[in-house]
């Protein structure tokens, strides 16, 4: 991609809107702490975010105490494409590392140069970096990179190996939406449950969306652990906490697929004395910006062909439009791309003659799904929006507006009255494709996926035997 360049003039201008140098910064220590709390399979349904049916204090704490970033989207909505994009700050399509769970077998993947990973920038400055599986980081993290690294990458797996005075890049790493949890104080009802409209009103698919809503709580109390880890160890004043997720809920237009619920994901930065407390950021953001703001809270500098861009600071400058896109999954192949800009969603699938919901052992096996599969075979899902989870052939383009179509339900790309702004998305994502190389233009070859067929199916083996 080309490297981003900033205009300087009206630089007050731009950091009054974008947060300017962290507040207190003379006060504050010169390296702080930098930690990620990542969630697995979790949408925007928090309690700040408005969800009424759950109890997230210790969330609703950091986004009261710290920004909210409410239109933040994922590169990918799927895990290994989507970490793989925010541990570098690049775009997954840039890198080669689109295709989820890739280079797992035979055949491997090198990062492009000059791209290195966040924990090695951070290293290079004499951090301690560990990556950790839960609050109490018992076991290493999760990783699910697609590409190779060392596996010396993290020093450890907590951040209590780092030496004294020595500041540390940790990662929390949460089950979330992975697993429905039930071992909340309070779970919800399933009578309780309002399903989205383009979800059927059946009984199983309540039974799932309030299990999920539960894993939210669960996650919350985990949360609430670490931040009371990190105050009880002298670091609340001196460390700048990121809370997101890795992607949306996995659901039939959620996980996997390019919708807002697939992609639209919370993100709080906090940071005591070094941001606007209480403070509501409403222009778009990338995933991969995480990793560009990590580095400038630790004074580090942002590499020029960086895809993320710094969320604070005379560098920071808002997104006219995000990109995402999702690629092969598991067995499934696929190719979809998005483009969100203003109130509008652009998406483009590219093989239309295949259903949205294609055959895929992982969406397959849960709940959710089998009972889609199940209605729509009985005929009972006929001039209901699920129903074109199972149509073919699939649009070409779909165009939504947000603001009078939140759940994406109305396709207005063939409505002649929005004929310049779909010229004008088209256009976006056309250049988008170009000027990225975008390498999912480039089918994977046969040797590459029967490499990861062999790892997958036999992995998949192993959990049945």
């Amino acid at each position: 991609m080309r490297r981003r360049t900033f205009l300087k003039a009206g630089a007050a201008t731009t950091l009054s809107l974008f947060g300017g140098p962290p507040v207190g910064h003379a006060e504050s220590p010169a390296r702080p702490n930098i930690v990620w709390i990542i969630a697995e399979d979790m949408s925007c349904h928090f309690g700040y975010q408005g969800e009424p049916l759950v109890k997230t204090p210790h969330v609703d704490r950091l986004a009261r105490e710290g920004v909210i970033f409410d239109a933040a989207y994922v590169t990918c909505p799927v895990c290994s494409p989507s970490r793989s994009a925010l541990i570098t700050g690049m775009c997954q399509t840039t890198i080669g590392a689109h295709n989820h769970r890739s280079f797992r077998g035979t055949l491997k993947h090198d990062l492009p140069a000059p791209v290195r990973t966040i924990p090695e920038h951070f290293k290079d400055a004499g951090y301690y970096v560990c990556n950790g599986s839960d609050p109490r980081a018992r076991t290493p993290g999760k990783t699910d990179y697609n590409f190779n690294y060392s596996e010396d990458l993290y020093d450890g797996a907590d951040y209590k190996g780092a030496a004294s005075g020595q500041p540390f890049f940790m990662q929390f790493q949460l089950r979330g939406g992975k697993f429905r949890r039930g071992d909340v104080v309070h779970p919800v009802s399933p009578d309780a449950v309002s399903l989205p409209p383009y979800y059927p009103d059946d009984p199983v698919m309540r039974e799932d969306w309030a299990k999920y809503l539960n894993s939210v709580m669960f996650v919350d109390k985990e949360v609430g652990e670490i931040m009371a880890r990190l105050e009880a160890d002298g670091h609340a004043a001196d460390t700048v906490v990121f809370f997101t997720t890795d992607h949306g809920i996995s659901h039939a237009r959620g996980k996997q697929f390019l919708y807002e619920e697939g992609t639209h994901v919370p993100l709080v930065v906090w940071a005591p004395g070094r941001v606007p407390a209480g403070s509501v950021r409403r222009e778009l953001v990338s995933h991969i910006d995480i990793a560009a703001t990590s580095l400038y809270f630790a004074d580090i500098p942002v590499p020029g062909h960086m895809e993320g861009r710094p969320l604070f600071g005379p560098d920071a400058h808002p997104r006219d439009f995000v990109v995402s896109a999702r690629d092969r999954c598991d067995e499934t192949d696929e190719r979809l791309r998005s483009v969100r800009r203003g109130p509008f969603t652009y998406i483009r699938n590219f093989y239309t003659e295949r259903p949205h919901l294609q055959p895929n052992g992982y969406k397959d096996a849960k709940d959710i799904v089998i009972r889609l599969r199940e209605l729509h075979a009985e005929g009972r899902l006929a001039g209901h929006p699920a129903e074109r989870l199972f149509t073919v052939p699939r649009p070409r383009e779909e165009l939504y507006d947000r603001r009078s179509d939140p759940w994406e339900l109305t396709n207005l790309a063939d409505d002649p009255a929005h004929g310049q702004t779909l010229a004008e998305m088209r256009g976006i994502l056309d250049a988008w494709i170009r000027e990225t190389n975008d390498q999912g233009q480039t089918p994977e070859t046969e040797a590459a996926y029967d490499a990861d067929m062999a790892v997958y199916l036999g992995a998949n083996k192993s959990r049945s035997d």
